[in-house]
C-alpha cells in the first residue's frame, strides 16, 4: 500500500453559526499502551445528520468512533488525550459520570447483541434500572422505539418471545430499538450490518434515514456504497489519521486528495 501523508489532509469545517454541532473533539489521541492508534483528531458532528467513518481494517475508524462514549476506558493500558465535548462540557475529562453520559449517547455494535430476555424486556432493562416502573410508560416506550426502529409491526403479537428467535437482521433492528429506550442525542454504531444479508441491510439503513430526523447518527463502515446511501458526511480514516471529511457527495464524486480518491477507487482498501 502507498504511504500518504498525514499532512496532505482536507478537513472540511463546520462553522457553528450554519451547522448546529451534537459532538466535536479536539486534538484526539488514543494510546493502546505505547502504541498510538488515533494521531490527534479534530472532527466536528452535526446534528441530525448521518456521518460515516471509512477507511481500510486498522485505520482506526473504529477505536475512534468507541472513544466517543469513552467505550476504551474499558481495555487496559489505553490512553485517550484531547477533547471530547458534548453540550459544552469535554467528557473526556476525568470527573464525567460515564454511565450518566452513555444515556445521551448510546452504541450499537457490529454483531447483534440482545439479551437472552424477551422483546420486551430487552427494551425495558435500562429505563427499569433508571427507576421507570410504571407500566403503560414501559408499554408506551416499546411500542415507540420499535416503530422507530421499523419493527414493531413484526413483532407487537410477541413481546414476550425471547429476543433470540429473532432473525440477524431483526435482532440488529431491536438492539438499536434498545438503544434509542433512553432517549440519547446520539447514536454510534459500528458496522451494524456487516453481518448482514442485503435485504436486511437495506432495512437497517431505511431505519437509520428515518431516524436522523430524532438522533445525530455516527456509524463505522466497510461499505462505501452504504456511506454513499446514507450519509451526509464523511471521514475517511487512514493509519489512524483523518485525511479527508467532507460532505459525502464530495468525498465519493469530487475527493480533495488522492489517498481518499485511490480508496474509494478501490486501488487499495
Amino acid at each position: 500500500m502507498q504511504n500518504y501523508s498525514a499532512d496532505d489532509k482536507f478537513i472540511r469545517e463546520l462553522d457553528p453559526k450554519d451547522h448546529e454541532i451534537s459532538i466535536s473533539t479536539e486534538d484526539l489521541h488514543v494510546f493502546y499502551g505505547e502504541s498510538e492508534a488515533i494521531h490527534g483528531v479534530s472532527l466536528p458532528f452535526e446534528r441530525f445528520k448521518i456521518t460515516a467513518l471509512i477507511g481500510a481494517s486498522g485505520s482506526g475508524k473504529s477505536t475512534y468512533l468507541r472513544s466517543l462514549n469513552r467505550m476504551n476506558d474499558n481495555i487496559d493500558g489505553t490512553r485517550v488525550t484531547g477533547k471530547i465535548m458534548y453540550r459544552d462540557l469535554d467528557i473526556n475529562s476525568q470527573n464525567i459520570n460515564v454511565y450518566e453520559m452513555r444515556k445521551h449517547i448510546g452504541m450499537v455494535f457490529q454483531r447483534p447483541n440482545p439479551f437472552s430476555k424477551s422483546i420486551y424486556d430487552n427494551i425495558t432493562f435500562a429505563p427499569k434500572r433508571n427507576g421507570v416502573r410504571d407500566k403503560e410508560t414501559l408499554d408506551e416506550l416499546v411500542e415507540t422505539t420499535l416503530k422507530q426502529a421499523a419493527l414493531w409491526d413484526q413483532v407487537k403479537d410477541g413481546l414476550g418471545q425471547s429476543a433470540l428467535s429473532l432473525s440477524g437482521g431483526q435482532q440488529q433492528r431491536l438492539c438499536i430499538a434498545r438503544a434509542i429506550a433512553m432517549k440519547p442525542d446520539i447514536l454510534l454504531l459500528d458496522e451494524p450490518a456487516s453481518a448482514l444479508d442485503p435485504i436486511s441491510t437495506s432495512t437497517v439503513e431505511d431505519t437509520l434515514l428515518a431516524l436522523k430526523d430524532r438522533y445525530t447518527i455516527i456509524i463505522v463502515t466497510h461499505n462505501m456504497q452504504q456511506a454513499a446511501r446514507i450519509s451526509d458526511y464523511t471521514a475517511f480514516f487512514h493509519l489512524g489519521n483523518v485525511l479527508e471529511f467532507d460532505e459525502t457527495s464530495n468525498v465519493f464524486q469530487r475527493p480533495k486528495i488522492t489517498a481518499t480518491e485511490d480508496y474509494v477507487s478501490g486501488r487499495f482498501g
